[in-house]
């Protein structure tokens, strides 16, 4: 079992914040045949209150359900004994994202992307 984390704006869906875009149906056909598959899939976004229900509802009638939104799953609770700030996955999906790799550190200690 695999524990997916993934972002919504610009991600399951191709818009920005506070709108929802396009469908990314490649991205949420994915996620349901790995929950399908067994993992557990969380969304991880900044959305709150009604927007985040919102998107929660969006996903729900896109097919797409979730086993946590914006918290830890409940044995990654129990297993560490606190829900930390930090989501706990082994993948991570944003449109965000970047590879540590990507980045190198100059002689001043200041990221510099490739």
């Amino acid at each position: 079992m695999r524990i997916i984390a993934c972002d919504f704006d610009g991600s399951i869906h191709k818009g920005s914040y506070p709108y929802i875009g396009q469908p990314n149906q490649d991205l949420i056909d994915y996620l349901i045949e790995s929950r399908r598959n067994g993992d557990k899939v969380i969304l991880w976004t900044c959305r709150t209150d009604v927007f985040l229900v919102e998107a929660v509802n969006w996903c729900k009638g896109m097919g797409l359900e979730f086993d946590a939104v914006n918290r830890n799953l409940p044995e990654s609770i129990a297993r560490y004994g606190h829900d930390g700030r930090k989501i706990f996955a082994d993948i991570y999906i944003d449109d965000r994202a970047a590879y540590p790799s990507d980045f190198k550190l100059s002689r001043r200690g200041r990221h510099r992307h490739r």
